[in-house]
């Protein structure tokens, strides 16, 4: 347990993270938040526009960061759907663990019925939804070709709008780097209003 504690609190420090992890550290985070199960607690959004942050103060090459993390999102993605396809819907019968929950899994699906394909789209800005939409929609049989164009867009559209509003931030508030813990806060926030808004337009429709 000490072990798991500690992990979270390094979790938070996500400026500090993003310096130690580097590119290929990043990439495998953004990776296995979107293409493994066991990635939803990870904080793709805040690592993004903490990069950008970090681009803006010449620590980071965003561009690189950018083409990198771009690449390894589209590829958790693909991860993702291929363990849907593959495991199909006995990931519904799968006892919760500590790290998975079958209620996350859950939500996916209902919000991949509401919406369709561009679920895969929409999911990327939402923490949680992001990891369990293309293992959904892998278990739903989505036709591959049809999948690979709503991540393609999806996971392009997350990566540099997220770095890129770090990076803006960064040169034209130099001061808010020194306030990313209440950034990070807001970006949480915007991240899981659109859930928000479904869950409670989906309750008055009920």
């Amino acid at each position: 347990m000490h072990g798991l504690s500690e992990l979270f609190n390094r979790l938070r420090d996500v400026s500090g993270l993003v310096q130690a992890a580097g590119y290929t550290g990043m990439a495998a985070i953004i990776f296995a938040e979107t293409g493994l199960l066991i990635g939803f607690f990870l904080p793709g959004d805040s690592l993004l526009v903490s990069a950008g942050l970090l681009g803006s103060q010449g620590y980071i090459d965003v561009w690189l960061m950018g083409l990198i993390l771009s690449v390894a999102a589209v590829a958790g993605d693909t991860v993702g759907y291929a363990i849907g396809k593959a495991s199909g819907p006995r990931l519904f019968t799968r006892e919760d663990s500590l790290l998975f929950n079958r209620k996350h899994l859950m939500r996916a699906h209902e919000f991949y019925e509401r919406h369709g394909g561009k679920t895969i789209i929409i999911a990327r800005f939402m923490p949680i939804i992001r990891t369990f939409a293309p293992v959904v929609a892998g278990m739903g049989e989505m036709q591959y070709p049809r999948f690979l164009a709503y991540n393609l867009v999806g996971g392009v559209a997350w990566v540099w709008s997220m770095l890129l509003i770090g990076l803006f931030l960064g040169r034209t508030f130099p001061g808010v780097a020194k306030h990313i813990e209440l950034l990070i806060v807001v970006i949480v926030f915007l991240s899981i209003l659109p859930a928000i808004i479904a869950r409670l337009k989906s309750k008055s429709e009920t």
